[in-house]
């Protein structure tokens, strides 16, 4: 009976260890009526279920960045999408009261996909287009990446052994994919890097096919140019990694 009794206990334990990494989701949509001429607000994102850490970490991290995007007016309460998605209609409501003549219905589409899962991290993507007038929208991909056995938030200097160092290593692929002569400044060939020094951007997530770093539009060249992407293979970004992926 003890025998049976510990082998039950193991099968336990071990069950737990394997599934305490695991997630499952489901699409979560948030979307304004239909309406020609109207300002139009549509989220679609996987929503983690369950009430494990790494869900409630990943949802929250989800809402938050969300929430951001659509707040126009710093003053705004928002707690959740639906107070935010509510809070982008307000505020185009106002503005439209103020300059009926100058406002253009605004749009806000955000849609997030996951682009990397194993058995120790997650990585998502948020990819969202945003119009508050003027003569154009601004669009941007955001990367959430999360350690599946902590549950947590990933942070630039949480992803690396030696963030330096790969900033060194990532500068001379950066200049290789753009034809930037080795030596001299960074922005020999255009680029707006501040400061004329390589710098690594704050967004940057696993893909498939490698560490994926990009640099949203402005950010260090013209709006024209729209982001600029570089992509690491494992092969070569491994070395660097903390969570490496396995070959």
């Amino acid at each position: 009976m003890k025998s049976k009794l510990t082998c039950l206990l193991i099968c336990f334990l071990l069950f737990a260890c394997n599934n305490k990494n695991s997630l499952s989701f489901e699409p979560l949509s948030i979307a304004t009526d239909s309406c020609e001429n109207c300002t139009s607000v549509r989220i679609e994102i996987p929503q983690a279920n369950g009430k494990t850490k790494i869900s409630k970490t990943i949802n929250a991290a989800l809402e938050g960045e969300i929430i951001a995007l659509l707040n126009f007016d710093e003053a705004s309460n928002a707690q959740n999408l639906e107070e935010a998605k509510e809070a982008f209609l307000e505020d185009y409501k106002e503005l439209n009261g103020k300059f009926p003549e100058e406002s253009m219905p605004w749009e806000a589409t955000i849609e997030g996909n996951i682009t990397f899962e194993n058995e120790s991290i997650i990585t998502i993507k948020l990819e969202s287009y945003i119009y508050t007038g003027g003569a154009h929208g601004y669009g941007t991909n955001r990367f959430l990446n999360f350690d599946k056995l902590n549950g947590t938030e990933l942070y630039q200097e949480d992803l690396f052994t030696d963030l330096e160092e790969f900033k060194t290593f990532a500068e001379t692929l950066f200049r290789k994919q753009e034809n930037i002569p080795a030596e001299g400044s960074i922005n020999d060939t255009g680029f707006m890097f501040e400061t004329e020094l390589f710098y690594l951007p704050d967004n940057m997530g696993y893909t498939e096919n490698g560490l994926l770093l990009f640099y949203e539009s402005y950010e260090i060249a013209s709006f024209a140019d729209g982001p600029i992407i570089l992509t690491i293979p494992y092969v070569e970004a491994n070395t660097f990694l903390k969570y490496p992926r396995k070959l």
